[in-house]
């Protein structure tokens, strides 16, 4: 996907209505996971990885700022990250 037409979003949008549900690239372009929550008011992203229509995904903590949050020409919301999916796969798991 070319990303670089799409809209960067705005401090003011990154909020969990916006966010969650936001599809996250990894590096090599490829979908590694899906935004489940933004944690407390430190703007921690918990990415859910891997499973199969959310039924098995792990879920991961990365700081917001290893996210680069994006609108795509139809206007849905998607982040790109430096993570590849197995590098996420590998991060302790997140509870809540």
């Amino acid at each position: 996907m070319n990303h670089s037409n799409h809209v960067r979003l705005t401090p003011s949008e990154l909020t969990p209505a916006i966010l969650e549900g936001a599809t996250v690239y990894g590096a090599d372009d490829d979908k590694v996971g899906t935004v489940d929550h933004i944690h407390g008011a430190n703007g921690t992203v918990i990415i859910d990885v891997g499973g199969f229509l959310g039924i098995g995904a792990k879920p991961v903590a990365v700081p917001m700022s290893d996210l680069d949050f994006m609108r795509d020409d139809d206007g849905d919301v998607h982040a790109l990250t430096t993570w590849t999916k197995d590098q996420l796969k590998e991060m302790p798991e997140h509870m809540d």
